[in-house]
């Protein structure tokens, strides 16, 4: 069993080491005191992505959209379920590809939306295309390792 998670602060961005058997009680940054869980996913930029998929301890699953992508528009509250469902087990995150050109490419992003789920910075799983909340659910956790 693991005794404490790295989980890095939606905020301030600081490493923080939570117990493990207090991460469902809302803990809370160190640093900031900002919620460490929001219920909602985090929008990133290639900074924010490189010290949520490195450094914090949680699988990050990445929706990579677009404003302009009508299945990623419709796709969106459904994404916003599955991160209140799905924390604190995972990091649920948002990349906008139009702003994010560079990560689109280095991730190889043909269509969207792609999920991306990652974990100690690896590429464990992807899945182009719309999903409901409870699909979105299903395949993370079948998608990570045990």
């Amino acid at each position: 069993m693991i005794a404490s998670l790295h989980i890095v602060c939606p905020g301030c961005a600081a490493l923080n080491r939570v117990p493990a058997e207090r991460i469902s009680a809302g803990p809370s940054c160190g640093r900031c005191h900002t919620a460490l869980f929001r219920g909602e996913p985090l929008l990133l930029d290639a900074i924010g992505l490189e010290r949520h998929s490195t450094r914090g301890d949680l699988p990050l699953l990445v929706d990579f959209w677009a404003p302009w992508c009508a299945p990623c528009r419709m796709m969106a509250p459904e994404f916003e379920r599955a991160a209140q469902r799905l924390e604190p087990k995972f990091r649920l995150a948002k990349i906008d590809t139009e702003a994010q050109p560079a990560l689109a490419g280095r991730y190889a992003i043909r269509s969207i939306p792609t999920l991306i789920l990652f974990k100690g910075g690896v590429e464990l799983a992807r899945h182009s295309g719309t999903m409901t909340a409870a699909d979105i659910e299903r395949w993370a956790r079948s998608a990570q390792p045990h």
